[in-house]
């Protein structure tokens, strides 16, 4: 199984990347885990990741693409782990991932004379995760040591606007305590939040803090879109405490 992770949206990069992997194996099945990562945010991208790739069955292979370095010298990798494969640019997408896990091998795989100083979703990534799936992850490259480090910001009250959802909640990498209300500080701006523990119990028309699927706070608005009150942004710093 190939899993896509990238921040192409709803566009013919996705499905392009799809046609190169069946053109290599047409046995494979490819699973989209999120293409709407907000655009080159490797913070955003990191997280969703870290908190997803174990739900997957053993031996699948994570197609990650979002690359703010496309076309520089920036590394790309395939990285094998007892239960997974992850392929992906090497900017600090996978170091979080990877934290949770041994790994078995790392290898740096040649980007083509050939590609496209723009695409190497389709003329890098997805030819390696086909490759994978076909039982050639020895023959992708050079096997080396070392990857870039992307640690997500965070200690008892001070961490990272991680993602925003689809439904305008703002996800955060900090965890909730024993309190009914907190004082959430964005860029030096302070606002008074009650926490609820579901979407129905939370107030019309006010900001409110819940425990999101992944165990850390979120930012919400019942019947409505946080964000559109705050305007945040994945890999912005905040305090709550």
């Amino acid at each position: 199984m190939v899993v896509l992770l990238t921040d192409f949206g709803q566009s013919e990069y996705v499905g392009v990347m799809k046609g190169v992997i069946f053109t290599i194996d047409d046995r494979a099945t490819i699973v989209d885990l999120c293409h709407t990562i907000s655009g080159q945010s490797i913070v955003e991208a990191s997280w969703v990741l870290k908190n997803n790739y174990k739900y997957f069955p053993q031996s699948s292979i994570f197609c990650c693409v979002v690359d703010p370095g496309v076309g520089t010298g920036r590394k790309a990798l395939a990285v094998k782990t007892p239960r997974y494969y992850f392929v992906a640019p090497d900017n600090g997408l996978l170091w979080e991932t990877l934290q949770q896990q041994q790994i078995v091998c790392i290898k740096q795989v040649p980007i083509p004379s050939d590609a496209s100083h723009t695409f190497h979703g389709r003329d890098v990534f997805a030819k390696a995760a086909a490759q994978i799936h076909l039982g050639k992850f020895d023959d992708l490259g050079e096997t080396i040591q070392h990857i870039e480090k992307l640690d997500l910001y965070q200690n008892a009250t001070k961490g990272l606007v991680v993602r925003i959802d689809s439904f305008g909640n703002i996800v955060t990498n900090l965890r909730k305590r024993d309190k009914d209300k907190y004082d959430v500080t964005i860029e030096e701006k302070t606002h008074r939040m009650a926490y609820y523990d579901n979407y129905d119990a939370g107030p019309q028309d006010e900001l409110f803090l819940i425990e999101g699927s992944n165990g850390t706070l979120e930012i919400s608005l019942k019947n409505g879109n946080a964000n559109d009150k705050l305007s945040l942004r994945a890999g912005q710093k905040i305090e709550i405490a």
